[in-house]
């Protein structure tokens, strides 16, 4: 299908086909495309940001692969669940087509949060460090994900006169004129959100867990108001729109766990400069002690728990411990060279009568 789409404030014109290519009889959607691609640079830079938290890249392959396959089944089965209608009743085989659109945001989220955790605790990694991870990976995936909407000529806003204003036959259909780009606030929210939110990471970042109740709240916010403009919003009831109900719930409490967990200073990687120095933990983590598999360390150090390091120390600590006795033992058996010595000079002085 082909939208004529334009931006009239701003001189924009042009054309978009939903069809990026065919193989054979099989049509592949921009659509498809485009979230794919966003999947993968949230991939890459979770990979890319493993040494800096301390995070097994092996293991974590395992949590991306199961938490976007888990994420890809929540985002549709959430969509279909509150998709008005009967649709999916009368064409429950159509559930499948998720190349023609209907991936709900938060049902992927929760989808890929759930399944990333079990899989992170089947891999003993620690499961509030990959969250920060995946957070700034879904900031990503959102950011360039929601240009697929724009593809498919969907997620737009109420009928509007800004000048960035968008004008398709979709938006004359469904609010008589041009619409507010709904899907490009969203894209730019995430993808500031990810600018901030990885310096914060990087920089200030106290306790693994705190980026990714900051991306909750950073995210649901944004959504919030931005649904509010949608006009295809899923309903749950009483014309509370889904998104704005879920988004309101996570940005409260994300923020009483902010101030439960205020003092906390558990770090696994990077963050603050003073709290990881009192994590003993160096800016530059050499390869071979990434997350080692034989040492389950507890971090939190307000609470007198080992650190990484100090897990390490105590680990060699008891393997060595019965090296002292050994040593004493070796010491007695041997002779004393220095009373030997002793001996001989005496015996000369006598010799000589010195």
């Amino acid at each position: 299908m082909t939208y004529h789409v334009q931006f009239p404030g701003l001189g924009i014109d042009t054309t978009v086909n939903t069809d990026a290519f065919h193989i054979g009889d099989f049509t592949i959607k921009w659509y498809g495309v485009i979230i794919a691609v966003g999947f993968l640079l949230a991939f890459l830079y979770a990979l890319s940001s493993c040494k800096k938290m301390n995070i097994n890249q092996d293991r974590l392959l395992d949590v991306v692969i199961v938490g976007i396959l888990v994420g890809v089944v929540g985002a549709r089965l959430y969509y279909v669940a509150f998709y008005p209608g009967d649709m999916y009743i009368k064409d429950p085989k159509s559930i499948l087509y998720i190349w023609n659109g209907g991936l709900a945001i938060y049902g992927g989220i929760i989808g890929g949060l759930l399944g990333g955790a079990v899989m992170a605790k089947i891999r003993k990694l620690k499961i509030f460090a990959v969250l920060d991870v995946a957070s700034l990976g879904f900031l990503i995936g959102q950011g360039i994900g929601r240009w697929g909407n724009f593809v498919n000529q969907e997620a737009f806003g109420t009928k509007t006169t800004v000048p960035w204003r968008m004008y398709s036959e979709n938006t004359e259909a469904v609010v008589g004129g041009a619409a507010h780009p709904c899907f490009f606030y969203e894209s730019v929210w995430c993808l500031l959100g990810f600018l901030l939110l990885h310096f914060f990471t990087r920089k200030l970042r106290r306790y693994d867990g705190q980026t990714f109740l900051l991306y909750l709240i950073w995210y649901g916010v944004g959504r919030f108001f931005i649904e509010g403009m949608r006009t295809d919003s899923l309903i749950a009831f009483a014309n509370i729109r889904v998104s704005q109900l879920v988004a309101a719930v996570t940005v409260l409490a994300s923020i009483v766990l902010l101030i439960v967990f205020r003092k906390r200073t558990s770090l696994l990687g990077c963050g603050n400069a003073a709290v990881m120095e009192l994590n003993r933990i160096s800016d530059e983590i050499p390869e071979d002690e990434i997350n080692e598999p034989d040492i389950e360390p507890e971090f939190g150090t307000i609470f007198g728990d080992l650190g990484y390091e100090e897990a390490a120390e105590a680990d060699h600590a008891d393997d060595s411990a019965s090296a002292p006795e050994t040593q004493e033992a070796s010491e007695d058996a041997e002779p004393k060279p220095a009373e030997e010595e002793q001996t001989d000079d005496e015996k000369t002085e006598e010799e000589t009568g010195e």
